[in-house]
């Protein structure tokens, strides 16, 4: 990367220059051309459509909280103490830590089989944000908050949705 002061040639990515400390943290932000890429810089997820959250307590039973999940047909439920977000239950965790187990999930709390503290997002994040914490975190669904307070969440089928819709 060049930099735009004294013409030093720094390798990519760095935040400032090597040789006269220039910040150049933005001059490797990429700019919205057209088509996929203006559409995932540009659209803040509010205009994806969140969807509407299935909140529970943390010590809500894990059965119901399944139940929930199969009513709505929303593959996760967030947690929240204290209007708060504290973790997500999603049918990922119903696989990786419940199924194959002989446990009574009337009796098991959510709190014991939740996804703690889990990656959260704005309603202003762009769509790029979501696309990026799902890829690389291997999430299907990411919540999304006011001040802590969650407020809905998109999943990965909402937002192909949503890209079909603005692109076909």
């Amino acid at each position: 990367m060049i930099c735009p002061d004294c013409g030093t040639d720094n390798l990519p990515g760095v935040d400032s220059c090597e040789e006269c400390g220039q910040d150049l943290r933005s001059q490797d932000i990429p700019m919205p051309r057209d088509g996929l890429q203006q559409i995932l810089l540009e659209t803040p997820l509010k205009k994806v459509g969140l969807l509407p959250p299935n909140l529970v307590a943390p010590g809500d039973s894990a059965l119901d909280a399944v139940r929930l999940m199969q009513k709505t047909r929303h593959g996760n439920v967030l947690v929240v103490e204290h209007g708060k977000l504290v973790g997500i239950f999603t049918e990922r965790d119903v696989l990786d830590r419940l199924a194959g187990e002989s446990l009574d999930l009337a009796k098991l709390t959510v709190q014991g089989v939740m996804t703690p503290t889990p990656q959260v997002l704005t309603e202003e994040d762009a769509l790029a944000f979501a696309v990026h914490r799902m890829a690389v975190g291997h999430y299907r669904h990411i919540p999304i908050v006011r001040e802590g307070r969650p407020i809905g969440f998109v999943s990965v089928r909402g937002v192909l949705k949503f890209l079909d819709q603005h692109l076909g």
